[in-house]
């Protein structure tokens, strides 16, 4: 799913909702209790944050529970992406997503026990290339077909067994001035 209009891009912005949606679409499926646990908030609070992101398409009605009481909610898409820093408000809104994102992975490293087996595949790696435009847009196609390639047919709810979840933050930021040239492709 990509998101190009500001006023959905601002309905992520809020750290519950993240939650919530960093689990939708790892592939659970949630009632708006078991969300309520997750983002720390009162199911009432909860309900009103899933019908927000559920007016912008965001998340969706699953089917029923079979005792039809709760009704769960999921991801419409396997990935989110945003795609809007044209205006003033999308470019803020993806700010703020971007910030949650990059809390919550480092609330991740935090948490992980330093006597845990798989601590030693835990890793940050910060480069400083110099590209052009068009090499950094391959750079971008080339990360995400790479994590594309190990998403594929895995989710919370299918996967092989011996996996484990693993946290990824793959961020691409031009720095500094353009160069004088225009694009530079």
């Amino acid at each position: 799913m990509v998101l190009t209009d500001p006023r959905a891009i601002r309905a992520l912005a809020h750290p519950a909702r993240q939650r919530i949606i960093d689990e939708l679409y790892s592939g659970r499926v949630l009632t708006a209790t078991e969300c309520a646990e997750l983002a720390g908030l009162t199911p009432s609070a909860t309900s009103y944050h899933l019908r927000a992101l559920s007016r912008w398409g965001i998340i969706e009605r699953a089917e029923g529970s079979p005792d039809g009481r709760e009704r769960p909610w999921q991801a419409p898409a396997t990935s989110l992406v945003i795609s809007s820093q044209s205006t003033g408000a999308g470019r803020l809104a993806s700010q703020a997503m971007m910030r949650s994102n990059i809390d919550r992975v480092m609330e991740q490293f935090e948490e992980l026990p330093g006597d845990d087996p798989w601590d030693g595949v835990s890793a940050m790696n910060r480069s400083r290339l110099w590209l052009t435009k068009a090499e950094t847009e391959q750079l971008d196609k080339d990360l995400m077909e790479v994590v594309n390639r190990y998403r594929r047919g895995r989710s919370a709810a299918s996967h092989p067994a011996g996996t484990r979840q693993v946290s990824t933050l793959i961020a691409i930021v031009p720095t500094g001035k353009p160069p004088a040239n225009g694009d530079a492709e």
